[in-house]
């Protein structure tokens, strides 16, 4: 984040009681639809924080359980859409107004209190509940390192639901220092790899089948090339029909896939999603016409939903990601014996060939914040398990969050696939 502090998230699942549970679920359910009140009393209008809040403030109270500080967070959070949405305009990008979805609330110092004895007060849309944090056992666990750190603070922290659980991701911030000043690489990045088996990869394991898609968009061509070869003026009238009915389809599959990448950011609280370069991609890896067209429409609609939501989506150069080997760094064309496998000829390490892509990708943007001679980048790569930077320095994400997939190296085996 290009600020004067350093921020780091440290994701924690609540203990929660039923009742609890049930207070948690409606205040996201009312967050969401006065973020949506919000952003369509301001949509055409205005985009400062300092205009929204006055404008949809006195609605969103009244036609939401929403107290008073959350009701100006989802004024400030529309604002932050829509202000990502015209920065994308502004760059010759179509855009449609945001909607909110995800299962998350925002919570700042007035509506969460942290306490000594590993407990959370948050406000709800009837009263506080006071819940305890399921930290480790061990007092050298990663949370422990903000918690007790008299040189992190508190900030803007967000709650997310998946599964019946809720997990508080604790926002921590410190000042930079004059070294850390002078680069805005920093934060947690989500590497995304594109393909046809697979028609995206994220670096958290996360894999959306592209064989439906891939049998669709080929039925599509047997049926264009066949019409368009007929000539005729009713050939002509059932490819109309062919394409629209095929474009509706692959849309609505795109259109899924990225709200499914866009969630994941938001899951493991990334700053940025990052794709490897589009330039290529159809020759790189055998594309048709109709998948290089399919990967371009899933990165613009990542893009405008993640802007949406205030994460950043960059592309990264491509040269060697399905070769080279995420754990050691070996890079050979043996490392990659057939479309799926990735097996490293150095340090013997196996996994899913796009997933190991995928790790290469968000890694590689990860290290351009470790370019400059001061090499002072604070940014980490997004996995299942936790983050990891480019020195090999590992954060486990707390027990209980998705904890039975392990990204880091054992010494005994291989990693796991994914």
């Amino acid at each position: 984040m290009a600020d004067d502090y350093v921020r780091r998230t440290a994701i924690t699942r609540l203990e929660v009681t039923d009742e609890q549970r049930d207070l948690l679920e409606e205040t996201v359910s009312e967050w969401k639809r006065g973020c949506q009140i919000a952003t369509d009393m301001a949509w055409g209008k205005c985009n400062a924080k300092s205009d929204v809040q006055p404008l949809a403030y006195d609605t969103v109270r009244e036609h939401t359980d929403l107290g008073s500080q959350h009701a100006v967070l989802a004024t400030h959070q529309a604002a932050q859409a829509i202000t990502g949405c015209l920065e994308r305009r502004s760059k010759g990008k179509k855009v449609s107004k945001p909607t909110f979805t995800a299962p998350t609330v925002t919570y700042d110092t007035r509506t969460m209190t942290m306490f000594d004895d590993d407990t959370v007060s948050l406000s709800t849309t009837e009263s506080r509940v006071r819940c305890e944090l399921a930290l480790p056992d061990a007092d050298d666990g990663y949370q422990r390192q903000y918690l007790d750190s008299d040189e992190w603070s508190v900030t803007e922290s967000t709650l997310t639901a998946r599964d019946g659980e809720f997990f508080l991701h604790v926002g921590f911030r410190r000042p930079k220092n004059d070294i850390e000043r002078n680069t805005a690489e920093d934060g947690t990045v989500l590497g995304v790899d594109l393909g046809i088996e697979n028609l995206a990869v994220t670096s958290t394991a996360s894999f959306f089948s592209g064989r439906e898609l891939t049998h669709h968009l080929r039925a599509f061509e047997r049926v264009r090339a066949g019409l368009q070869q007929t000539g005729t003026r009713s050939a002509h009238r059932t490819l109309a029909q062919s394409s629209g009915h095929e474009l509706r389809y692959v849309r609505d599959v795109l259109h899924r896939a990225s709200n499914a990448i866009v969630g994941e950011a938001l899951l493991y609280d990334c700053d940025v999603i990052a794709f490897e370069n589009l330039t290529h991609i159809r020759d790189r890896i055998g594309a048709s016409w109709g998948h290089k067209w399919a990967f371009r429409t899933l990165y613009e609609y990542v893009e405008y939903k993640a802007e949406s939501v205030g994460i950043s989506v960059k592309q990264v150069g491509s040269a060697y990601t399905s070769k080279r080997c995420a754990e050691c760094g070996f890079t050979a064309d043996e490392n990659r014996p057939t479309r799926n496998e990735f097996r490293c000829q150095k340090c013997e390490s196996e996994a899913n060939a796009d997933y190991n892509a995928a790790k290469n990708i968000g890694m590689r943007y990860v290290r351009r914040g470790q370019q400059s001679s001061r090499r002072t980048g604070n940014s980490q790569l997004a996995l299942k398990s936790g983050t990891v930077t480019p020195s090999g320095g590992f954060t486990a994400h707390p027990d209980g969050f998705d904890a039975e997939f392990m990204d880091k190296p054992h010494p005994q085996r291989a990693n796991p696939s994914g």
